[in-house]
């Protein structure tokens, strides 16, 4: 019998649920796919706790890979025994299983450099990374970025793609720990905020001009420490919201600390048009291949421990990229 994990309310890690699951066979547009790997990635607490409304009882997880086992006649994009990967979101929902029903067209195939590990680690982590990267701002050697998180999945392969482009990285991070990891994959300057003023150490670092660009995947925590690390006509990348959502305020603020760009991008809308979904997957993939950026897989979990890597996960004891093994 395989296996899945689903929930029926919203709410703490503890309501997710291993169950017995029944796979048929692909209908119009499907594949059938079995597992080797699942990514493991903060959004999916935003799911579980309701931040991301769904209808229930649902199946949790947007990404993983594996091998085809059945196409649906039609299906041309994959065939049976191609190793995929794949992550979206409503449409990709139940990632957390042994073998599943998906549609054909969110799966992107692998090569052989790439792992069904590897690809589950950095498959939403890398894509996300790339229009961070490609798509925000149009970068220049020598910009500066402030980087939250510098220690997590997200963290470490744009600390290292923002190596490639020559430009400099300030991370922030909790731990000492955490901070020799997010040194060791191209940050230039640490900032520890357990006991460190963000936005003041970002001035020091930067002469008191402020930095180009940060990308703020904590949220609620951080955004005026943020917005007050900024160079004049700066731009907050709000990526994510680990400590809460960012409450509302008066777009004059921005005006009032230097003219400054704000905006808060969605993975899938860099990813919903599929020549640039290719694009973007070709890049990323390119430099995993290439060995220029390496993806760390730190936590590695069995589908039945799905609540304590929730657990965990929210407890930011985790760096690097966290997966469940099939």
């Amino acid at each position: 019998m395989e296996k899945a994990v689903r929930f029926y309310e919203a709410g703490a890690p503890e309501v997710l649920r291993v169950e017995d699951v029944n796979v048929g066979e692909p209908g119009e547009g499907q594949v059938r796919l079995r597992h080797a790997a699942v990514g493991l990635n903060f959004a999916d607490t935003y799911f579980r706790n309701g931040t991301y409304p769904i209808p229930l009882p649902n199946g949790m997880g947007v990404e993983a890979s594996g091998v085809v086992e059945a196409i649906c006649p039609g299906v041309t994009n994959v065939a049976v025994g191609d190793r995929v990967t794949y992550t979206g979101f409503l449409n990709t929902l139940g990632a957390y299983s042994t073998v599943r029903l998906i549609p054909a067209a969110p799966l992107i195939k692998l090569s052989a450099e790439i792992s069904c590990e590897t690809a589950a680690a950095m498959t939403m982590r890398g894509l996300t990374s790339a229009y961070l990267m490609r798509r925000i701002v149009n970068f220049k050697a020598g910009d500066t970025i402030l980087l939250h998180a510098a220690a997590g999945g997200v963290g470490l392969i744009v600390s290292q793609w923002a190596k490639i482009l020559g430009l400099r990285v300030i991370g922030t991070v909790s731990t000492e720990e955490k901070a020799a990891v997010a040194r060791a994959h191209g940050c230039d300057e640490i900032i520890n905020y357990s006991h460190e003023d963000v936005a003041k150490r970002a001035r020091e670092l930067t002469n008191g001009v402020g930095v180009n660009v940060v990308f703020d995947s904590v949220g609620k925590n951080t955004f005026m420490a943020s917005l007050d690390s900024l160079k004049r006509r700066g731009t907050m990348v709000c990526v994510g919201t680990a400590s809460g959502t960012i409450p509302p305020f008066d777009p004059q603020l921005l005006a009032m600390k230097g003219s400054l760009y704000l905006t808060r991008p969605a993975l899938a809308d860099y990813i919903a048009d599929p020549a640039e979904k290719a694009d973007l997957a070709g890049e990323i993939f390119g430099h995993v291949a290439a060995g220029r950026i390496k993806i760390e897989i730190n936590q590695r979990y069995a589908l039945e421990d799905a609540v304590q890597a929730h657990r965990d996960l929210e407890a930011r004891k985790t760096t690097g990229s966290s997966i469940f093994v099939i």
